[in-house]
């Protein structure tokens, strides 16, 4: 697995005019890969979107290395870097204690019968999140030490049709409860939606 980061060139407003909707980005991580569209063989690339500083970041997740100037297309040129992730893997054990942030969309399902499995609902209140995260960390691995909500973004488009996901950035302390539980959760990503910038959860060592 490698770890990729770029610099997005907010500041050239002619240069981004295209990343006006989450299917845009999505396109433009594809386009990092050009060895697997020219195969034909797509692999699943988790990415999200973060700010820095004042600086915005396209943070990208793969199992193979992109191409660093197709990554650069909409970002400042030669901030992308790429590392990688495997050895910071393999340091990981049961009971550490680490630092989070996860980009996800939270959601439930609605009431079920018998004739209807029941629909799709985003999570828009506080306490609906976070009960959401309680429940996805039973389920990859970890236990919640802390953690808050450190920003949304409602309505976000997917793509150009208006098609809007509730983006959630939670923020806090977790526990590995099961080793490879939460490095599944790590590789593979938490909740719907990962093609559109969702499920990336990215964690450093407490000291």
């Amino acid at each position: 697995m490698y770890l990729s980061r770029v610099e997005v060139d907010s500041k050239n407003r002619q240069k981004i005019k295209n990343l006006s909707h989450l299917g845009a980005y999505h396109n433009w991580v594809e386009r990092s890969f050009p060895q697997e569209i020219s195969s034909g063989e797509r692999l699943r690339h988790l990415w999200r979107l973060d700010t820095l500083n004042g600086k915005h970041y396209l943070l990208v997740l793969s199992p193979e290395k992109p191409n660093l100037q197709e990554l650069e297309r909409y970002g400042k040129p030669g901030t992308a870097i790429c590392k990688d992730y495997e050895p910071f893997l393999n340091r990981l054990q049961e009971g550490q204690l680490l630092q989070f942030k996860l980009t996800a969309n939270p959601v439930r399902r609605g009431g079920k019968s018998s004739s209807h499995p029941g629909s799709i609902i985003p999570c828009f209140a506080i306490d609906a999140q976070m009960k959401w995260l309680q429940d996805k960390a039973k389920l990859n691995g970890f236990e919640l030490v802390s953690a808050d909500v450190a920003g949304h973004d409602r309505p976000l488009l997917r793509k150009q049709k208006h098609v809007s996901l509730n983006r959630t950035v939670f923020e806090g302390k977790l526990k590995i409860s099961n080793l490879d539980q939460f490095k599944n959760a790590l590789t593979a990503g938490i909740g719907r939606e990962k093609a559109f910038g969702m499920g990336l959860m990215t964690v450093i060592p407490v000291d």
